[in-house]
């Protein structure tokens, strides 16, 4: 074929992947018809079955697309069909640039109203009294730990994990001078943290001040002796240069987000789940709860303890495992711990992502 021919193909392909899109959009709308005719309290965004079409479109296909190519053509898709139902309103850690807000706009699309909030416990609120319908808040990062402020947010806020992203992190430094005239730092103290080698050796008397998000800190600065780490949209919005890019100690620095709502992820066939338990202050206390997971074949991802700030020296246990709450197995193994623990709540269920695609 010559290359008119072959540039006349693809206009005509693409007159019929509108013609598609078009079509799964009215089915969409339909599908929100019939459920508000039923009275049906469904919501538009459901993660296990968005996790179904990923997996459905990556089964499909045969052809020249990479999978991560695939998932992100149909992140808008869905996120443009969730749209003619409703469009969804999603809460995170402001202002526009953060890190926060790249996880919720990956994850929810460009059809989604993203709405920022001061903090993290912010974002837990309004979640909590559905002015938005969904958080999207960092829980941990690989190189930091966890996230306290959000494990402290599930203690206080009655809303459940759904779905979960994971971002890699890369840090710049922002400033509108040159970096021997540097005397002040902003930034969210994990992005202080995820630089403190860099910071050490290059700006050594450098004073460090965190802010409530790494935009936040680009907005603080106003001369040429502060910097800011932030990202590289940061930079853009801002019109502040990068002078130092990839600052972080460990090239493969990833943070996990999750995104809380008024309800957890039915089951996929790959779950998590989330729990947070405490126990009684005696001898063994912790091993006879975590052997009703044992003995019930639960694998245990993750476990992190949180003072409860309610009595000295008190603490919970924030624990992942695979599998969700309806699985026969974990609904054993639950009912067990609720019987060794003094408090257990589940905090939410969501389908799992390979690691290739989480972002």
């Amino acid at each position: 074929m010559t290359l008119r021919e072959l540039r006349d193909e693809i206009d005509r392909v693409d007159r019929e992947i509108v013609r598609l899109l078009n079509q799964r959009a009215h089915l969409a709308r339909q599908i929100g018809r019939i459920k508000r005719e039923l009275g049906e309290d469904e919501p538009v965004y459901r993660p296990e079955r968005e996790a179904q079409v990923y997996a459905q479109v990556e089964s499909w296909s045969e052809g020249e697309l990479p999978p991560e190519a695939l998932r992100a053509i149909y992140r808008e898709i869905l996120s443009a069909s969730r749209a003619v139902q409703r469009p969804l309103r999603v809460g995170y850690l402001g202002p526009v640039a953060t890190f926060t807000y790249e996880a919720a706009r990956r994850h929810f699309g460009s059809s989604a109203i993203l709405v920022p909030c001061r903090t993290i416990g912010d974002v837990f609120a309004e979640t909590q009294r559905q002015t938005v319908d969904f958080g999207v808040v960092p829980v941990e990062n690989s190189t930091e730990g966890a996230v306290t402020h959000t494990l402290d947010g599930f203690l206080e806020f009655d809303v459940k994990i759904c779905a979960e992203i994971e971002l890699p992190v890369s840090h710049n430094l922002l400033a509108r001078g040159r970096l021997e005239d540097i005397t002040r730092v902003y930034s969210h103290p994990q992005a202080l943290a995820q630089c403190r080698q860099w910071l050490s050796e290059r700006l050594p008397h450098a004073v460090q001040i965190e802010t409530a998000s790494t935009a936040q800190a680009a907005e603080m600065i106003t001369d040429t002796t502060s910097a800011a780490i932030a990202t590289e949209a940061a930079s853009d919005l801002y019109g502040i240069p990068i002078i130092a890019r990839r600052i972080e100690d460990v090239s493969t620095n990833v943070t996990r987000f999750l995104v809380i709502g008024p309800r957890m992820s039915e089951p996929s066939g790959h779950d998590r789940t989330a729990i947070v338990f405490a126990v009684q202050n005696r001898t063994g206390a912790l091993h006879e709860a975590l052997r009703w997971l044992a003995e019930n074949d639960v694998n245990l991802t993750r476990i992190e303890s949180r003072p409860t700030r309610r009595r000295l020296w008190e603490y919970v246990f924030f624990v992942d495992l695979d599998g969700h709450p309806n699985d026969p197995n974990v609904a054993r193994a639950l009912e067990g711990l609720g019987r060794s623990c003094s408090f257990l709540r589940v905090l939410g269920a969501w389908p799992v992502t390979s690691p290739a695609v989480r972002a």
